[in-house]
């Protein structure tokens, strides 16, 4: 029976390698989905920004007087500062859904290792020479060890993306406040 465990073994890193490649294949192609929305929306308000621009200018270029150039040039905060908030809200959906899609990923495939593993350490354990059960309960435990950590360390990475988006949402509720109030001082 103990001469099935080499096979087995080999035949288990392969198909782990397997899923590791395919895994990593996957997260790349979530990465570039993520970059192409970030690269399209960066587009998008690059060219939104020339054309307003152009316009907000013609418009400045025909003001009779002073004072209609500042009535013009107030008049444009409030705009700017919503757009510059739809940017910020857009970007932070973009990373946000990416992240969720990168930990969703990472979180199946190392529960699919952890469970392949496990498997294949109760499988060697079955034909594993007597006296060896120290080693066994050590390696379990190393194991167990190690999922306990990246328990702890995805808890943790989700709490701070959490802050950060509190973090950002607060930022943005402070920045529209501002923004209303310059834009009513103005008028």
């Amino acid at each position: 029976m103990t001469t099935n465990t080499p096979e087995q073994f080999i035949a288990t890193t392969k198909a782990n390698l397997e899923a590791q490649f395919a895994s990593l294949t996957a997260l790349n192609k979530k990465a570039f989905e993520g970059l192409e929305q970030l690269f399209a929306l960066n587009v998008n308000a690059a060219k939104a920004s020339f054309e307003e621009g152009t316009a907000t200018a013609k418009q400045l270029l025909s003001a009779k007087d002073p004072q209609e150039f500042f009535t013009l040039s107030a008049a444009q905060a409030q705009p700017n500062a919503e757009k510059a908030l739809a940017y910020g809200r857009h970007l932070a959906s973009i990373t946000t859904a990416t992240q969720q899609e990168f930990t969703k990923a990472v979180e199946a495939h190392i529960a699919e290792t952890n469970t392949k593993v496990i498997s294949l350490i109760d499988e060697v354990t079955k034909n594993a020479p007597a006296g060896s059960e120290q080693a066994v309960t050590a390696l379990k435990s190393v194991v167990g060890n190690i999922n306990a950590g990246y328990e702890q360390l995805s808890k943790t990475s989700k709490q701070a993306v959490q802050t950060l988006e509190e973090n950002l949402t607060k930022a943005t509720q402070q920045f529209t406040q501002a923004a209303e109030k310059a834009t009513a001082k103005k008028k």
